[in-house]
């Protein structure tokens, strides 16, 4: 076989196919809505979770899958050690092979061993290759040796005997759900590198001679709150291969980015940056990380300050700075793009990718550009950090806040705190920084592993579409992340039922809000919001009355106008995007959605700024259909049968194509057809007027309507029409005439505006040549000081300090005014003198006589204060002290 990255992909596809595996294509980076304990997509198992977890059953027996991947934030981040280590991206493939209860150990095994060393496969060395595996796994390691036949001292057993079940090689979701052993397989690169065997008491990490190439994880037990392992009934196989590490054994080099991709990318980069070094590890950085930009673009993900949309922007931040440690200060990364999609020619959505390049390159300029600003004030912030400074050394905690809220990677603070001798207390930073990973996986586990799986083996039973009023059984209360037996009155906590009428959010519609009653009305607790992981329903909210006992029959009770309006905007945003293909065109697709009781969001691809006309297009036609009361409808069908008839889908819908058997099709007449799963009206009367609020740009290409409905689009369009008549008797206008009146008025305030600008200008000049003759030297330094009039304003006062300073070019002037009953100060210092006298010292000394406060720097600065009687002796003296 043939070496280069995409010939691996093939080949490792390929030989699964032949052992009649499924193959499916890679899903989205961007997880399905149903998941939100990942941000973005770390591992091949993730699109196949609800399977693991027993919530849906597997479609497929057995599947293997070439699954991009980013690790850089959340439980799993390596975006720190990008650019120091041979092996981590922050994207990357991961190659995976699944059973679903078809095979297990034994054929997972052999099927590895098969593809690695078979000379019509990887064709690796066995000689090469060594195990790990789980200490007290005895079936694998009876495999290795008896049915592989690696020799004993190749199959290391690792386990912990403080703690059952506690092992790198024992994989578990979380504190509960589905776990077992695992078997890691590592290829030895040769004694010409460093480094001890895997399990070993020393810290393997500093080594590159063992790289771990494949792990093979043995689900075969569920483990249940009190600790206890339960067998599954059918166990499953997971199996996880980075192509990149792979590529570099098949390839015979000693690092990942030696690998074809790399090498060609690193090149490419290089030229754009005008860089000759090409194993600058800067290089290395901005390599993986235009790979991950690029993809969590294609799949929709825009940069932000927060959830996926920040980490996006941490990478491309990281990125722009290793491009500036090499030198550049120039907007670069944007043009790596074209580069990278060609360099990936042959791989399956490169046509996809080829198509979104402008719009990935529009958003990575943007991007950097507003970036540079920021990265200014990093600098500026990091320059005062070191002049603040009372020895040589700047904490690992300050570092570290500039890393984390500034973005300056600890490599670039490094590099300027050394051009001033001065050293970074890098040992506290990582410890701040191993904090900072701890209170993350605590989130992480507090918020979703002690709860996921609760009552997995019974998801609840939504009864919402039909009722909102139903009985159920309360199967778990959850208090201060603890699983309790009661609930008192005016605590905080969630509730579990076995069945609700509560929609929990979902497909961009907010979670029901309502009440859950005890019989006999003995305990009311009021539901604020309901989410869902999987197909588990968690009801928050708080106990107004009474007491609530697991095992308690209650009556479960929506918000019946807060449902009817959410499920009236739902129903609107479908109609929206019916009506915006036919306006705008048939490339409209639905980008996102927020459905509320209160107004509907809708985001949508689409190039260009709306027009007032076609708005005004869209509200007319949205609103002619609301008076055909068009019958809205729902159905339920297998996918294949919903996407021949037409039925069209969310972007965020399409990641999970592969696993829905039945969907629920939402029809609106014959005008709207989507798949959907959310709340709906009865027909487009139920609406009653839809008014657009705002249309604007979110992100390149991508455009956002906010719009209102039925009660709240009425009381809008009545207060902007109370606000036209009041504007009318304040203007004396009529509706026929008030923007002439407006347009008259502006007029008017743009003239007196240009005579007031003459007026302070000619105020300026004649004060400036009376403040002239106060000029006076001491110690040879020519200083101005002069309490002016009272509520002079600022602008005046810039103005008069500038005419000073060039009519006389080298002075210290000194400006005062009472406004609004406070002293406002101004000194500048011509630059000649700023190294005899500071204008921030001067400004300094000042607001301490007068109780003040403001700041500045040598040449200008400013401050208020409050202590006016003393001030005229103050300010006549204060040059003496300054200068003394």
């Amino acid at each position: 076989m043939k070496n280069n990255i995409s010939e691996i992909r093939q080949t490792f596809l390929k030989f699964f196919k032949n052992k009649n595996h499924t193959i499916l294509k890679s899903s989205s980076l961007i997880p399905a809505d149903n998941d939100p304990t990942v941000l973005i997509v770390n591992a091949g198992m993730n699109q196949f979770k609800e399977i693991f977890l027993g919530l849906q059953s597997p479609p497929y027996q057995q599947v293997a899958t070439a699954q991009r991947c980013v690790r850089a934030g959340g439980k799993h981040n390596d975006l720190s050690n990008v650019g120091y280590t041979t092996r981590h991206h922050t994207f990357f493939e991961m190659l995976g092979n699944f059973s679903f209860g078809s095979y297990f150990k034994k054929k997972a095994i052999e099927l590895a061993w098969e593809l690695l060393t078979s000379s019509d496969w990887f064709n690796i060395p066995k000689e090469r290759l060594l195990v790990t595996v789980y200490a007290y796994d005895k079936e694998s390691y009876n495999i290795w040796i008896n049915n592989i036949g690696l020799p004993k001292n190749r199959v290391i057993q690792i386990g912990n005997k403080k703690e059952l079940y506690h092992s790198d090689n024992f994989w578990k979701m979380g504190d509960t759900g589905p776990c077992g052993p695992s078997s890691e397989i590592f290829y030895d690169r040769g004694d010409h590198l460093l480094g001890t065997l895997p399990g070993s008491s020393e810290d393997q990490e500093s080594g590159d001679r063992y790289i771990e190439i494949w792990n093979l994880v043995f689900m075969q037990f569920n483990r249940k709150l009190d600790g206890t392992m339960i067998s599954l009934p059918k166990p499953t196989v997971d199996t996880g291969m980075g192509l990149e590490r792979i590529a570099s054994v098949l390839q015979n080099v000693d690092s990942n980015y030696e690998i074809d991709l790399f090498r060609q990318l690193i090149i490419e980069v290089a030229k754009i940056i005008n860089v000759s070094d090409l194993h600058n590890r800067s290089l290395y950085v901005i390599a993986d990380h235009i790979r991950s930009c690029v993809f969590l673009i294609f799949d929709g993900l825009f940069p932000s300050n927060e959830g996926r949309g920040y980490i996006l922007r941490r990478i491309i931040r990281r990125a722009i700075i290793y491009g500036n440690l090499l030198g550049n200060n120039n907007i670069f990364f944007y043009k790596i793009v074209k580069p990278l999609i060609d360099l990936m020619d042959d791989h399956e959505i490169v046509h996809s990718l080829a198509q979104k390049q402008n719009i990935i390159e529009d958003i990575l300029y943007n991007e950097e550009k507003n970036f540079h600003h920021t990265l200014k004030n990093g600098l500026i912030l990091l320059n005062h950090e070191m002049e603040k400074l009372d020895s040589n050394i700047l904490s690992g905690a300050r570092a570290f806040y500039l890393y984390d809220t500034h973005g300056l990677p600890l490599d670039l603070i490094i590099e300027i705190c050394n051009q001033k001798n001065i050293q970074v207390n890098t040992q506290e930073f990582y410890y701040q920084m191993e904090l900072q990973r701890q209170r993350s996986q605590q989130l992480y586990f507090v918020k979703n592993a002690k709860y996921a799986f609760l009552s997995m083996d019974k998801p609840t039973s939504f009864l919402g579409y039909d009722h909102i009023h139903t009985k159920g059984q309360v199967i778990a209360l959850i208090k201060d992340n603890k699983l309790v037996q009661i609930l008192n009155e005016g605590e905080e906590a969630i509730v579990l039922l076995d069945q609700t009428p509560f929609y929990a959010e979902s497909g961009g519609q907010i979670g029901d809000k309502g009440k859950i009653i005890v019989q006999k009305k003995i305990g009311i607790f009021n539901v604020y919001d309901t989410k869902k992981y999987g197909h588990i329903f968690y009801h928050f909210g708080k106990m107004n009355k009474g007491i609530l006992k697991l095992g308690d029959q209650v009556e479960a009770i929506v918000d019946k106008n807060i449902r009817i309006c959410t499920s009236v905007n739902h129903s609107a945003t479908h109609l929206l995007h019916a009506i915006l293909r036919i306006v705008l065109g048939k490339h409209i697709k639905q980008k996102g959605s927020l459905v509320t009781d209160q107004y509907l969001r809708f985001d949508f691809y689409h190039s260009d700024t709306m027009e007032r006309e076609q708005i005004r297009q869209v509200e007319f036609l949205f609103n002619q259909h609301i008076w055909s009361n068009l019958p809205i409808s729902t159905e339920i069908m297998d996918l294949d049968r919903a996407k021949s008839t037409g039925a069209i889908s969310s972007s965020s819908f399409e990641k999970k194509y592969y696993q829905i058997s039945e969907v629920r099709v939402l029809n609106i007449g014959v005008l709207s057809k989507e798949i959907c799963a959310g709340t709906h009206a009865k027909n487009t009367s139920e609406i009653g007027l839809f008014y657009i609020t705002a249309e604007y740009s979110i992100a390149a290409n991508t455009r956002r309507i906010e719009a209102i409905t039925r009660e709240v689009a009425l009381n809008s369009i009545q207060n902007k029409c109370s606000l036209i008549s009041n504007l009318n008797i304040v203007l004396k206008s009529s509706d026929k005439n008030i923007m002439e009146q407006i347009f008259s008025l502006q007029k008017q305030v743009c003239s007196l505006e240009k005579d007031i600008k003459f007026f302070k200008l000619k105020y300026a000049s004649q004060k400036s040549e009376l403040l002239v003759d106060k000029l006076r030297k001491i110690q040879g330094i020519p200083i101005i000081v002069s309490q002016l009039e009272d509520n002079i304003d600022k602008e005046t006062l810039h103005i008069i300090l500038n005419i000073l300073k060039q009519k006389l070019q080298s002075v210290v002037i000194v400006l005062s005014t009472i406004l609004n009953d406070k002293i406002h100060l101004f000194v500048s210092v011509t630059n000649d003198l700023t190294n005899r006298i500071n204008a921030l010292n001067i400004i300094q000394y000042l607001l301490k006589k007068i109780e003040g406060k403001g700041g500045g720097n040598k040449n200008f600065a400013q401050g208020i204060g409050k202590n006016i009687s003393t001030f005229p002796s103050i300010l006549e003296s204060f040059f003496q002290t300054i200068l003394n």
